[in-house]
């Protein structure tokens, strides 16, 4: 069995432009890089979907390490929620770009401190993505487009990082929470 197939390699790609293209006209961008779309689009892609890809693929590594078996996909309702709510122009954007589904080879029962490490791990990445470029931030003097680069992955990586970490069903927060309290005081 591959490690990634084809239609995970396919979700990242299309998630990847979709998020970049739900990006693309943040007014920074407009801005800093004028009106050409395909410079705005690479731009947004550069700086928003490593924090995504690599949040959804820390997912599916970590659980593919405890013995789950599991599947990237880009949520393509949640994609299009982002693009309606660009299009009208919305002043917030809320969606969800992709997931990971995870289930057991039998007999096998997802433990809790499997489910805790797994949720864990994708906010995980962020922190690390948030950290490293405010160190790199303060350690020297970039070229504009490096620090706005920078700027970007860290603001972005740190909400990432504090919204994933939310105790409410949705967010990897909540079963991260849930899988140390069941797995520390029983179920």
């Amino acid at each position: 069995m591959a490690v990634v197939s084809f239609n995970e390699v396919f979700d990242v790609i299309l998630m990847t432009f979709a998020i970049g293209y739900i990006f693309m006209d943040v007014p920074f961008l407009r801005t800093r890089l004028g009106r050409s779309s395909w410079q705005r689009l690479k731009y947004a892609v550069i700086m928003t979907a490593p924090a995504v890809v690599l949040h959804e693929l820390a997912h599916k590594f970590v659980g593919m390490a405890s013995g789950l078996l599991t599947t990237f996909h880009a949520s393509y309702m949640g994609l299009g929620l982002g693009v309606v709510l660009k299009l009208a122009q919305s002043p917030f954007l809320f969606f969800i770009p992709g997931y990971v589904s995870m289930s057991c080879p039998s007999p096998c029962v997802i433990g809790p401190l499997q489910q805790a490490l797994t949720a864990v791990s994708g906010p995980l990445v962020n922190l690390g993505l948030w950290l490293g470029a405010a160190w790199l931030l303060h350690r020297k003097t970039y070229p504009f487009k490096t620090t706005l680069l920078l700027l970007v992955t860290k603001q972005i990586n740190m909400i990432l990082f504090i919204f994933n970490m939310l105790p409410f069903p949705i967010f990897d927060g909540f079963k991260f929470y849930q899988g140390m309290f069941v797995w520390l005081f029983g179920g």
